[in-house]
C-alpha cells in the first residue's frame, strides 16, 4: 500500500472517529457557564465583604479565589466538574477554576499509584507548563520593564 493511500485511510477512519460538535451551542455554552462561574465568584466576593466588613477588598478577592480553587477541585474530586466541563468546553477552562481542575484531575486519576509516584508527581503533569511559562514570561517582562524604567 502507498503511503499516501495509507494516510488518506487513516484520515478516513479518524475523522470517522471524532465526534461532531455543534459550534454554535458549544460556543454559547461556554459563553454562559463561564460567565456564570464568574458571577458565583463576585457573589462570593460580595458575601465575603458584606459578612467581614473589615476586610480589605484585595484581601476579600484572595478569599474569594481560595473558596473557588476549593469548590472547583472539590467538584472535581466527586466527578461533578468534568461533567459540567463536558457540556460548557472553554467556559470551565478559563477562569481560575479551570486550573484548579488541570491540578486536581492527574491526582484522582493516578491516587492508586500512591502519595508520591501517584498523585504528588502526576499532578503538576497538565497545569506544570502553564506554570513554568507564566513564572517565566511574568519575570521577562518584568525584566523589560525595569531595563525601560532604568533608561527613562
Amino acid at each position: 500500500m502507498d503511503i499516501k493511500e495509507r494516510n488518506k485511510a487513516y484520515n478516513k477512519y479518524v475523522n470517522a472517529k471524532i465526534p461532531k460538535t455543534r459550534p454554535w451551542p458549544t460556543l454559547f455554552n461556554s459563553f454562559w457557564v463561564g460567565g456564570l462561574i464568574c458571577l458565583i465568584g463576585q457573589g462570593i466576593n460580595d458575601l465575603i465583604l458584606y459578612l467581614f466588613p473589615n476586610v480589605s477588598e484585595s484581601s476579600a478577592w484572595a478569599y474569594t479565589l481560595i473558596v473557588l480553587i476549593f469548590l472547583a477541585s472539590l467538584l472535581t474530586g466527586i466527578g461533578v466538574y468534568d461533567k459540567i466541563g463536558r457540556f460548557a468546553g472553554g467556559g470551565t477552562i478559563v477562569p481560575i477554576t479551570g486550573f484548579s481542575n488541570s491540578i486536581t484531575s492527574p491526582s484522582v486519576e493516578f491516587k492508586s499509584e500512591g502519595i508520591i509516584y501517584g498523585i504528588c508527581v502526576k499532578m503538576f503533569t497538565i497545569a506544570g507548563p502553564v506554570i513554568v511559562f507564566g513564572v517565566l514570561s511574568s519575570a521577562l517582562v518584568g525584566l523589560i520593564y525595569y531595563i525601560i524604567y532604568l533608561f527613562v
